[in-house]
């Protein structure tokens, strides 16, 4: 069936700058895709895209344009998959395919994806990099949640989780260097890590010199982040780390993240389920994701000074499942 597309970019300011070890910035760009029918259903999707793969919302906006009469057409999501690299831009098709299947058949998405049920997860809040009395502060506003992310870097890190974890002693701690570590720093900082309530660390080498983490000494359990992509990258990752952190805009879209996730979990790695910082348009596809996830970190919505209307509903880390009118 014929559909109409159009493609818009949005920017959504951050409450505060966000810092990781790359960088800071004062708002995320987006593209919102939106896929129309004689019939007047309509789905959408968002993405920000993979910016250290150097996606932005011109290149991403320009290769839906690109795809533009297929989709109009009535490209399904199989021929997308075929049509266009992993990144955002396949991601905001994808998920807009999604979304318009779910309301033209009166089912919700994870009914299409063959689940019989999905519930509320447990997500984690991210603290950026930031000094050391705005990181206090945020980790004693999330002090009642049961998981932080903390972003560090090659010189801030043991400082910084040990003010997270006097300010929240009970919550467990992801710890996101980013690629800024070696696996040397990485087993310095091990043992006292354990102590502060550290469960995971997300991507501590550069993309590239994961083989290093082979000479890892502690019991930490691993993520990859960076290093993960779609389900070709996934047997390199196998013996290096215990969890791979999936992400839609990495992946290009649900279809492929869900993928993902299967092939995962056959070779015994756990999984995760990220974000690329976006509202809850972005946020709802994950959720699908997050129903086979041991970590979430769905919390985009929580770091931007407004949200969509209608909301995911965020409360002490549980999100609740997105309503129909927002996606899927």
């Amino acid at each position: 069936m014929r559909v109409e597309l159009s493609v818009e970019a949005e920017r959504w300011p951050y409450k505060r700058p966000f810092r990781v070890s790359r960088g800071a910035e004062e708002a995320l760009d987006v593209i919102v895709v939106t896929l129309r029918d004689a019939a007047g259903y309509c789905g959408r999707g968002e993405a920000a895209g993979v910016d250290y793969d150097g996606e932005t919302v011109f290149s991403l906006r320009a290769q839906v344009e690109g795809l533009r009469a297929d989709v109009e057409r009535g490209i399904d999501r199989a021929a997308l998959g075929a049509a266009l690299p992993p990144g955002g831009a396949r991601n905001a098709l994808d998920c807009a395919l999604w979304d318009l299947e779910a309301k033209r058949r009166g089912l919700r998405a994870w009914q299409l994806a063959g689940m019989a049920a999905a519930k509320p997860l447990l997500t984690c809040v991210t603290l950026g990099l930031d000094s050391a009395e705005a990181t206090a502060a945020g980790a004693q506003e999330y002090r009642d949640w049961p998981l932080l992310k903390v972003k560090v870097d090659a010189t801030r890190h043991i400082e910084v989780l040990r003010l997270v974890h006097a300010s929240a002693p009970a919550a467990r701690l992801i710890v996101d260097p980013n690629q800024s570590w070696s696996c040397e720093l990485l087993n310095e900082l091990d043992a006292e890590l354990a102590t502060l309530g550290v469960v995971l660390i997300e991507q501590p080498v550069p993309r590239g010199e994961d083989a290093s983490l082979r000479a890892y000494r502690g019991a930490i359990r691993l993520a990859a982040d960076e290093s993960l992509i779609d389900r070709r990258s996934l047997a390199p990752l196998r013996d290096l780390y215990d969890v791979v952190n999936i992400k839609l805009d990495k992946s290009g879209g649900l279809t492929e993240a869900l993928g993902v996730a299967g092939d995962a979990r056959r070779l015994g790695l756990s999984v995760m389920v990220g974000c690329m910082a976006g509202t809850s348009l972005a946020m709802a596809p994950g959720m699908l994701v997050g129903q086979v996830a041991e970590f979430v970190d769905l919390d985009g919505p929580l770091l931007h000074s407004a949200d969509r209307e209608p909301a995911i509903a965020y409360a002490r880390g549980w999100m609740q499942l997105p309503l129909p009118e927002l996606w899927g």
